[in-house]
């Protein structure tokens, strides 16, 4: 009997450990990007780059990517190597730039999440004072202000949006089935048991 706890409790570790692997292994998930996810960026890319766990299939691979209010900023198709997905960057002006992705595991399950990095340096936006002007602006002393008014605001930073203060979150991935592993090392676990426990009986029985 001293010799037999031992084996069964080693086979039940095992069986315990190599069970959650099988049902997550069946999942796909990324696993880098290029840029980073939270990376602050002064230079913008050509490309943005997705690496995942596994091959991911074209047909039902979905990339989409935008920057500061919510304007689309991809360039053109994706192009696909295996378990990497590369997609063409359009950048606009300086701010935050979403990532978002919807891949298929090998099992069917979709897998979606997002890569979020802060271009530092964009494409300089118009002038608002510009649009629809014919000449020159105006000097400020031109029309003196009626008394009683409140002072006019400064024109809006085209920059504003990627302010280093805002928040980048990390990137979430949507994965309800990766628990479900725990349950099958439990009943592998408890299958054994009752296996050992059998043949202790069976052992005892036949000395007597």
């Amino acid at each position: 009997m001293a010799r037999t706890w031992p084996v069964v409790l080693g086979v039940a570790l095992g069986v315990s450990l190599l069970l959650p692997a099988a049902p997550a292994a069946a999942h796909n998930s990324l696993t880098g990007s290029d840029p980073r996810n939270g990376a602050r960026v002064a230079e913008a890319p050509s490309r943005i780059e997705l690496r995942f766990l596994a091959k991911v299939d074209p047909n039902t691979t979905k990339i989409t990517v935008t920057g500061p209010d919510n304007v689309a900023a991809l360039g053109g198709a994706a192009t696909f190597s295996g378990s990497r997905v590369s997609v063409p960057f359009k950048p606009g002006r300086a701010g935050l730039y979403i990532v978002d992705y919807r891949v298929a595991s090998s099992d069917g399950h979709p897998v979606s999440g997002e890569v979020r990095f802060t271009l530092t340096t964009g494409t300089p936006a118009e002038s608002p004072t510009g649009a629809g002007t014919a000449g020159p602006t105006a000097p400020a002393s031109a029309v003196p202000p009626s008394p009683g008014a409140a002072p006019t605001s400064a024109v809006p930073d085209p920059a504003g949006a990627g302010s280093p203060g805002s928040a980048v979150p990390a990137a979430k991935e949507s994965d309800d089935a990766a628990g479900r592993g725990w349950l099958w090392a439990l009943g592998g676990v408890l299958l054994l048991a009752a296996l050992a426990a059998g043949l202790l009986l069976r052992r005892r029985s036949a000395r007597r």
